[in-house]
């Protein structure tokens, strides 16, 4: 431990403590009844191909918004203006991904009823896809993710389902199963049912032991599910089953409303951080092949259990939870949109988002009053990722019943960075399923491409990578059909995209200071 303090503290400089300013955008509210307690995402794309992330926001029983990224140069003040759009409602969230690989950005719409695929086209036009085979039933659908399985033509969707509220026995232990669709040739196959479901709210495909193959994670709400309900790891065989005890996998209770993952440590292997009511749960997978993870101590500083601020003492209530350095000293942070369900009498009102800043020895500390984060609406969806392309994360928040929230990172003085697109021949041109490495010879960061995670908000806006001090760094490739490319040295502070040319990479620089 000492041995990577000290190197983490050559490659950063000193930083300042972050800074993050309101931005004025289109009022916009995530609204409505029990229904849309839980729920209110943000998805995060580049709708009309301009490399500037726009944003696509739920509105729950009040219509979606579409806000085109208004930015009028490379890290300018953030500006957005609003994209007509058909009046979409009772939604709780949306995840882009290119469903077609046609190169335009589409939407998974996540709703209370029928879920949509919007497909993208020029200029942020979204219309609905049709022939594809894709039939949503009704659902009160809350959790999502997606990836590529193989060679097929089409991503596997997975959908998370919530309270079957047409159950007479509801709401309490009538969660509904979750529902896999799997292509067949360029059309999906009926749903399958993912039993038991236990109120999923948030679900991640990641290939957690590097093996070549991603299995779903499932975090899900105990104040809904019966006993016998559990967090989930389903093994994507052909039937997909779950893992077991035997097999490593551990019980494991929360209420579970988002999922983030990252490698922290450099030493190429993801922690995963679970938002929650009370304790949020930082995991590390232990050593060997199993699926085992362990809850870091309460001396790392990632439990953010009770607010830091406003004066209520009651637990905390952690929904959207995202990955991204904000400082850009080479260690990654955390951001935790927070607020209460709506009264829940045991729990805080007064619940200011986290902004936790990892440190060099590797815990937390909390900067979100200092950073200007400490709002007291009630957030619920966000996003962590660099909207003006000035190399720095910016962030969004959700809130329920309360203007929807922009701010602009301005923290000065920043180390170095790097802002990555991956990009290779259909299928699955936007590369979900690769890992990317970067090593400035002292540590290496391991990042893995993944479509899901977060609380019903989800984001396809390029890699951002702080890399402290390195004036250079070199970048290693493993692209989803196994091939790996050879070491490539790029310098920073550029914005990329990569794809594969034979055993090496093809490097187009996007912007170069």
């Amino acid at each position: 431990m000492l041995a990577r303090i000290a190197i983490l503290m050559m490659a950063a400089p000193a930083m300042a403590q972050p800074v993050f300013m309101p931005v004025e955008v289109p009022a916009h509210q995530y609204t409505g009844g029990w229904a849309h307690f839980v729920g209110g995402g943000v998805a995060v794309l580049d709708c009309n191909q301009d490399l500037l992330p726009d944003l696509f926001v739920a509105g729950g029983e009040s219509p979606v918004l579409l806000l085109e990224n208004t930015t009028p140069v490379r890290g300018g003040a953030l500006g957005f203006s609003k994209v007509d759009m058909p009046d979409i409602t009772n939604t709780i969230g949306a995840y882009p991904l290119d469903i077609n690989s046609d190169g335009f950005m589409d939407l998974a719409v996540l709703r209370v009823g029928e879920n949509l695929l919007l497909k993208g086209g020029p200029d942020c036009a979204f219309t609905p896809f049709t022939g594809l085979g894709f039939a949503s039933e009704e659902h009160w659908t809350t959790a999502f993710s997606a990836t590529w399985e193989g060679g097929n033509a089409l991503p596997s969707l997975a959908f998370g389902n919530y309270v079957d509220r047409d159950n007479p026995d509801g709401p309490f232990g009538t969660c509904e199963s979750n529902s896999l669709y799997r292509p067949e040739g360029d059309k999906y196959a009926e749903a399958a049912p993912l039993a038991p479901g236990f109120c999923a709210l948030s679900m991640l495909f990641t290939d957690w032991g590097q093996n070549g193959r991603a299995d779903l994670r499932v975090s899900n709400d105990r104040h809904y599910y019966p006993a016998g309900g559990a967090e989930q790891l389903w093994a994507m065989e052909p039937l997909p089953r779950l893992y077991a005890e035997a097999e490593g996998w551990r019980p494991y209770h929360l209420w579970g409303m988002g999922i983030a993952s990252r490698d922290l440590d450099g030493d190429g292997r993801a922690e995963v951080f679970l938002s929650s009511m009370g304790d949020q749960h930082l995991q590390t997978l232990e050593a060997g092949n199993a699926p085992s993870y362990a809850d870091a101590t309460y001396a790392r500083g990632t439990t953010a259990h009770r607010p830091y601020a406003g004066g209520d003492g009651r637990p905390s209530t952690g929904w959207h939870i995202a990955f991204g350095d904000a400082q850009n000293d080479g260690l990654d942070d955390v951001f935790i949109a927070k607020g209460n369900v709506q009264e829940m009498p045991g729990l805080a009102m007064q619940d200011p988002n986290n902004l936790l800043l990892q440190q060099p020895d590797g815990r937390f500390i909390e900067a979100g009053l200092e950073a200007g984060l400490a709002d007291m609406a009630r957030g619920r969806g966000a996003a962590f990722e660099d909207l003006n392309l000035d190399g720095l994360p910016d962030i969004v928040v959700v809130n329920r019943n309360a203007p929807l929230r922009v701010y602009q990172n301005q923290t000065t003085p920043t180390g170095h960075w790097l802002l990555l697109d991956l990009q290779q021949p259909a299928p699955n041109v936007n590369a979900i399923g690769a890992f990317v490495e970067i090593t400035d010879g002292r540590r290496r960061w391991t990042r893995e491409l993944t479509v899901g995670g977060g609380h019903a908000s989800g984001s396809a806006a390029m890699q951002h990578f702080g890399l402290g001090g390195a004036e250079a760094v070199r970048i290693r490739i493993r692209w989803p059909d196994g091939a790996q490319s050879h070491w490539q040295e790029v310098g920073t502070d550029q914005i990329l995209r990569i794809s594969a040319r034979g055993d090496g990479l093809a490097i187009e620089a996007l912007w170069i200071p």
